[in-house]
């Protein structure tokens, strides 16, 4: 009983930290000009990553809950057919988080192409997909604009992820495995 209750404590702290992080990253991105409210936006990694750590809960949690804080917050009001595109993302990333061994410390070549395929399709759902349909059936957008700004969105989101959130997962991982080495030592 220890053990889950631990483990649900981590991941409520998990959210909380994950939504923070994903809320004051909102304004941290790159336009990229040729299709409107479209950008490079770090947040995506960071998403990924807690998904990939903490799983799908986390990180349906976290897509929720820090893009519509994020959309209120810095832009006045939320845009629901990106926010849960986004909480989408973090669930379908998060369900194959034991795969993808960072919390073990096993995040190698496999895991990292693992990871990135996952990401891949996962950002196809939510962008190329979901976020359109949404932005067509719940604001009545213009079919060729919002699956351009899926399109544009789905690209993005995939190269932060498979350079900074590859990163992220990596990183934490290696700091997992020395962790775990020290505590074997001692």
């Amino acid at each position: 009983m220890a053990d889950k209750q631990k483990n649900v404590i981590r991941q409520v702290v998990a959210i909380g930290i994950g939504a923070a992080l994903f809320v004051a990253l909102t304004t941290v991105q790159i336009p990229v000009g040729f299709v409107p409210n479209v950008a490079l936006q770090v947040r995506a990694a960071v998403l990924a990553f807690f998904a990939a750590v903490f799983g799908p809960v986390a990180g349906f949690a976290i897509g929720l809950i820090g893009h519509a804080l994020g959309d209120a917050l810095f832009y006045g009001s939320i845009w629901w057919s990106w926010v849960f595109p986004d909480a989408v993302f973090g669930l379908l990333v998060g369900l194959f988080a034991k795969k993808y061994a960072v919390e073990e410390g096993g995040f190698g070549i496999n895991q990292l192409i693992g990871f990135n395929l996952v990401q891949l399709v996962a950002n196809a759902i939510a962008w190329v997909l979901l976020a359109p349909v949404l932005d067509i059936l719940i604001y009545k957008e213009p079919s060729n604009k919002v699956f351009a700004q899926g399109f544009v969105a789905f690209a993005t989101n995939f190269v932060i992820i498979l350079i900074l959130g590859s990163l992220l997962a990596w990183g934490y991982s290696k700091i997992k495995t020395k962790s775990g080495s020290l505590k074997t030592e001692e």
